[in-house]
């Protein structure tokens, strides 16, 4: 089971030459999003022509979503990675993190912050160069 990144996708969306790795790097597993991810990349959206689009497109989505602790624990995962001196760049990354790390998914990325946060919690995460 695969969380894809909202930074996976974005990489995929300013570069279509991209896809083709993504696609290779998914293929044969069950792929999720976060809702993080669906507003992230709606928010995002440069025009509205393209907002329809990719609201089409993730409305097919599947979406794998919070349990009721992960906004604690992702909230104690920011406070303790800005104690140690690492800080995330957003608290989101942490509920990403730990939505992935609640339904036991691999999370595939291509940002900075899950590095950090697996330094800290039993997060399964893959840096992916597209």
């Amino acid at each position: 089971m695969l969380i894809v990144d909202t930074s996976l996708w974005i990489d995929v969306l300013r570069n279509a030459d991209k896809r083709g790795a993504l696609e290779a790097a998914i293929s044969g597993d069950d792929v999720f999003l976060t809702r993080f991810t669906q507003i992230e990349l709606l928010a995002g959206a440069p025009r509205e022509e393209q907002w329809h689009r990719l609201a089409t497109y993730l409305d097919g989505q599947r979406y794998l979503e919070p349990e009721p602790d992960t906004w604690r624990q992702a909230a104690r995962t920011f406070f303790e990675l800005h104690r140690l001196g690492t800080p995330a760049h957003s608290p989101i990354d942490c509920c990403i993190a730990e939505i992935a790390i609640a339904h036991k998914a691999l999370l595939l990325h291509h940002d900075q912050d899950f590095g950090l946060i697996a330094a800290l919690r039993p997060l399964q995460e893959r840096w992916l160069e597209l």
